[in-house]
């Protein structure tokens, strides 16, 4: 038998661990494949299985409108409450962040079992605060949201030979300045029947039995059905108030009720009694439980929305291409010529240098507020593992919409546990910066920490007195506010401090050419170069406005956004094109005898951050024009301010970084004395 030698073992080594890495690489890909074609359930995720006769409650969220961007408790309006009380389900971080407040209702189906003419409540005389906020609330087409297993209602209209989608009802409508209420809802449940192999044999595992509720022989023995569909239809019915005195919750209506959307007969008036009613119908479908969210992801044009995506990276990848092939020839071309040389026709030439090569003793001189700059770039790296990571996670599946504030709670997690990198960035480019010197490397990491969470807790507070004083549960509770300042100063602050003492300790970069003690005089300019650093975020632009234009109608037109993975090629190609439209800009002030490069190179790439600020001003005055009154305006622009801010960090640092790279590799590839 034969047996390897140490050295044949050395010699594999390499073989083997690239055969690891391609197989963690195929692992990656199929976990992709699998998730498109919905191939695997998350832990946490699995079906819910109901048998024949099982109780199914109704939950409650916001009441939310596209009118004025500020969600309001459902039981803000005079609607039936359950006979238990109003309980809050279990919530979490992000849900709270994002303004969601989940909360039983009197809503009750049995599974399989079609019920009619079944009996809320009647509200004996509507005040006239409740007339009053009816109406308001109507008047800005605010929309009652419902869950059921996990799945809000949707409701579908027809408007010319087309099938729109809506998730949730209006509360009512006005007609010939007459309010009308939705007092009566007809929800169909479409099932699934349970298929309790499949789900087994899907795991995968032999942990299944443990991830899945064990459900005993006698229980399995029967049909079990699972929620796939959620349906609601809203209605308007004049009910007879002295009918339904005396009856309880659940009893059946006296009269026969047609339901009919097209028609509306409850008029609401003050002191005017009101009662609700509902019915619910059970469809079995051949809908499966892991394709029940498709109903929801369907976007009216998506075709178009993949090809200029598709169209937008293929255009941007060709231009920057074309860019960075010249500038690499033009570059290597100046270095291949000086190498060349003999020494004598070196030093006649050092004395004729002309464009980058004159800077050489400037180049590396400090920045004004150097440490500013070192904060930024530490809180852009932040930033951006923390989008990168999100996305990434998002894009495999672990931040899906089934998993209301996971997307939001998962940025939170990976933004404090990123602070470890933001504080070794900064202290470590404050040393090189400082050439060697740790002092003050406390003083940039703390302000790393405080910097971007600072400026984000301004904005966020003072627009949180704003929801405060319209009483919307879009305000952050005083108790989430305590629970933030905590996270931010135990956990946040000592990760970056920790980051900081990495970066005190790490070797920092030295400087392949001396600096001069006296500046270099910078010929003057025939235009502004800040002019050409404002233009040159244009083209980062270009590469995300449409992606653009579907994040933001998902955060403030109430649509699902789920394309993750073409989100995260976005992102990658945005990071390549902040790189390169740097590079170039930098290069061209240092040809121009411009040795000021440190600041011009972050604005160069972070500028790409005005453009999305005017972009988002021209979505609030042509997408978002029916938005109501100067508070929702408000909200609008501080927490477009907030993103624009987050932007211009992350997409300043690749800028930076790749700049001082090209600057430091341009500069160590050639001796100048």
């Amino acid at each position: 038998m034969f047996f390897p030698l140490p050295s044949d073992l050395t010699q594999n080594r390499p073989k083997m661990e690239s055969f690891r890495g391609f197989r963690m690489w195929v692992f990656f890909f199929m976990c992709l494949l699998f998730q498109s074609g919905n191939g695997f359930y998350l832990p946490g995720s699995y079906p819910h299985k109901y048998g024949i006769g099982d109780e199914l409650w109704v939950k409650v969220n916001s009441l939310t409108s596209i009118d004025t961007e500020m969600p309001f408790s459902y039981y803000s309006l005079p609607f039936c409450k359950p006979e238990g009380g109003v309980k809050d389900s279990a919530e979490n971080l992000g849900e709270l962040l994002v303004g969601d407040r989940i909360e039983n209702s009197p809503y009750r189906f049995k599974m399989h079992t079609n019920e009619s003419e079944i009996f809320l409540c009647q509200l004996d005389k509507l005040s006239g605060d409740q007339f009053k906020i009816l109406q308001k609330r109507i008047d800005e087409m605010y929309q009652v949201n419902l869950i059921l297993d996990n799945l809000p209602a949707i409701r579908f209209t027809k408007k010319e030979d087309y099938l729109l989608r809506w998730t949730g009802y209006p509360v009512g409508i006005k007609i010939q300045d007459v309010y009308y209420l939705f007092n009566h809802l007809r929800f169909n449940v479409l099932v699934h029947k349970y298929e309790e192999t499949n789900v087994a044999r899907v795991m995968g595992t032999g942990d299944a039995a443990e991830m899945i509720p064990t459900i005993d022989k006698e229980r399995s023995d029967k049909p079990g059905y699972m929620v796939v569909g959620f349906e609601v239809i809203p209605c308007s019915i004049l009910h007879n108030a002295d009918s339904v005195k005396g009856m309880k919750m659940y009893n059946k209506y006296p009269s026969p009720i047609k339901c009919d959307p097209s028609t509306v007969a409850m008029p609401i008036k003050e002191g005017q009694p009101v009662a609700f009613t509902y019915e619910v119908t059970f469809e079995e479908s051949d809908i499966k439980w892991p394709s029940r969210w498709d109903a929801y992801l369907k976007m009216e044009g998506a075709k178009v929305h993949w090809f200029s995506i598709l169209n937008s990276l293929m255009v941007i990848t060709f231009l920057a291409g074309i860019v960075l092939v010249i500038f690499l020839r033009t570059v290597r071309r100046d270095l291949t010529r000086y190498e060349e040389l003999d020494k004598e026709a070196q030093a006649q030439m050092n004395e004729e240098l002309s464009g980058w090569k004159l800077v050489v003793g400037d180049v590396f001189r400090a920045p004004t507020n150097s440490a500013l700059l070192c904060v930024m770039v530490g809180d852009g790296i932040q930033i951006l593992g923390m989008a990168v990571v999100t996305i990434l996670f998002a894009a495999l599946g672990f931040m899906s919409p089934a998993s209301r504030g996971t997307l939001i709670t998962g940025m939170l997690f990976f933004y404090m546990i990123l602070g470890v990198a933001a504080g070794y960035v900064a202290v470590r480019l404050w040393r090189t910066i400082g050439c060697g010197d740790q002092k003050g490397w406390i003083s940039v990491a703390w302000k790393a920490a405080c910097f971007f969470p600072g400026i984000a807790f301004f904005i966020l507070t003072t627009l949180n007195f704003l929801l405060w004083g319209s009483d919307s549960t879009g305000a952050i509770p005083f108790s989430l506010f305590v629970i933030l300042i905590l996270l931010w100063f135990c956990i946040s602050v000592p990760l970056t401090l920790m980051g900081g003492l990495f970066g005190a300790r790490a070797p920092h970069a030295e400087y392949p050419v001396r600096t001069n003690q006296i500046p270099r005089e910078i010929p003057q300019q025939k235009y502004p170069s800040w002019l050409l650093v404002l233009g040159a975020g244009t083209l980062p632009f270009g590469t995300l406005f449409i992606e653009l234009f579907f994040i933001m109608s998902s955060i403030w037109m109430g649509r699902v956004y789920y394309v993750f993975g073409f989100l995260l090629i976005v992102l990658i190609l945005l990071v390549v094109v902040c790189a390169e439209v740097s590079l170039v800009l930098t290069y061209m002030h240092l040809c121009v005898e411009d040795w000021r490069w440190w600041w011009k190179s972050f604005f160069a790439s972070g500028s790409v951050a005005i453009y999305i600020f005017l972009y988002s001003i021209n979505y609030l005055v042509f997408d978002l024009k029916n938005l109501n009154g100067p508070v929702s305006a408000t909200l609008y622009l501080g927490y477009s301010l907030f993103m624009v801010l987050a932007i211009m960090l992350a997409t300043g640092t690749v800028g930076f970084l790749s700049s001082f790279w090209f600057v430091y590799y341009l500069f160590s590839s050639v001796k100048l004395d």
